[in-house]
């Protein structure tokens, strides 16, 4: 798979949104951390928001569900435009029928599994997912510290991907910086969500296009070109 690079709107301003989207023309996707301080002790961004974005930029929106009861709210999220959308295994009841759901509105249709939540138990929802994504740190808050700890876990998903032989990605949330992101693309990631390490640097631009050349050194030879 090539390098996608998801910067996160949760590092970015929230009293300028349209204009931080417009920042980063070169990012693949806008990661959208939706917390609802009940899965996660924080609160942060809803469907209107989602909404409004969709209508500013022309950029895909992945839309990552940290929320309780995401059986009933993701297919909104895909009605809303998101081109992606992602629940926590932890958090769904009904995973089958929501990832799919999600796909049949037209979204990708993403599984999350928290730092230490094995991948194994889900193998066979590989057919029902278009992304994993693996938190590289305690959901809940920008600016952790990336956990080292999910690198072995990192490599494992990617053997289950590979062995299923389908095209699904692999994405990494949390921590991912210009000091971290080689080592989860060489354990087998291809999509970053990055946050303070775009948000937070004085070009924008110049930090995705950093992230994404640090991370296609471990890309196949065919995703170089």
């Amino acid at each position: 798979m090539a390098v996608q690079i998801s910067p996160s709107i949760l590092a970015a301003d929230f009293a300028r949104l349209a204009d931080e989207a417009a920042a980063v023309p070169n990012a693949d996707w806008l990661h959208v951390d939706v917390m609802d301080y009940h899965f996660v002790p924080n609160l942060t961004l809803g469907l209107p928001v989602v909404e409004a974005l969709r209508k500013a930029t022309a950029t895909p929106l992945d839309c990552h569900l940290m929320i309780d009861d995401p059986d009933r709210w993701a297919p909104q999220y895909a009605e809303a435009g998101a081109g992606s959308v992602t629940i926590h295994a932890e958090a769904a009841k009904a995973p089958v029928r929501t990832l799919r759901e999600i796909r049949s509105l037209g979204a990708r249709a993403g599984l999350a599994l928290n730092p230490a939540t094995a991948v194994e138990p889900y193998e066979d929802l590989l057919g029902e997912v278009d992304m994993l994504l693996l938190m590289t740190v305690e959901p809940g808050f920008g600016g952790q510290k990336f956990l080292d700890v999910v690198l072995p876990k990192l490599r494992r998903t990617r053997e289950l991907i590979d062995r299923h032989g389908g095209r699904i990605w692999l994405q990494v949330d949390g921590g991912v910086d210009a000091g971290t992101i080689e080592r989860c693309a060489e354990a087998g990631a291809d999509v970053f969500v990055a946050g303070s390490a775009v948000y937070g640097a004085a070009d924008r631009v110049a930090a995705i296009d950093a992230l994404r050349a640090a991370a296609a050194v471990y890309a196949p030879p065919s995703e170089k070109l």
